[in-house]
């Protein structure tokens, strides 16, 4: 039904298992920190925003919560998007050295834009029509 990719390895482990080195963790943190992290705190500020209008707003306003949910909720799926092209770019998959190239995040990048034009268009949108 599915197929199922060659696992992730460093130095011929499981990347499930491997013993990192300081330098390979520090690196694998910085950059958790850096990309990942930052579209995890932004889905969770996406859902909190979300909670806020819900709960403090009257009806009118609902349409407006569900955008902000929504919106999270697809900014999480790119959060997770990333992380598993992080892993990818950090852990090889069985090419050994040779497989090991650098790639951005562009493709994340220009996923989260799209996200973000259609959520606010969409926004703007609701909000004429509370006029």
């Amino acid at each position: 039904m599915f197929k199922r990719s060659p696992p992730l390895t460093l130095r011929a482990h499981r990347a499930t298992s491997v013993v990192l080195t300081p330098g390979e963790l520090v690196e694998i943190r910085a950059a958790q920190r850096t990309f990942e992290g930052a579209y995890m705190r932004t889905a969770l500020s996406q859902f909190s925003f979300a909670l806020v209008i819900l709960k403090i707003f009257t009806q009118e306003f609902y349409s407006i919560g569900a955008l902000f949910a929504v919106f999270g909720a697809f900014i999480l799926g790119a959060s997770m998007l990333r992380r598993r092209s992080g892993n990818k770019q950090f852990f090889r998959d069985g090419e050994g050295e040779a497989g090991k190239r650098f790639r951005t995040s562009g493709n994340v990048v220009a996923l989260v834009t799209a996200i973000s034009v259609a959520a606010y268009s969409t926004l703007l949108v609701l909000v004429l029509r509370l006029s």
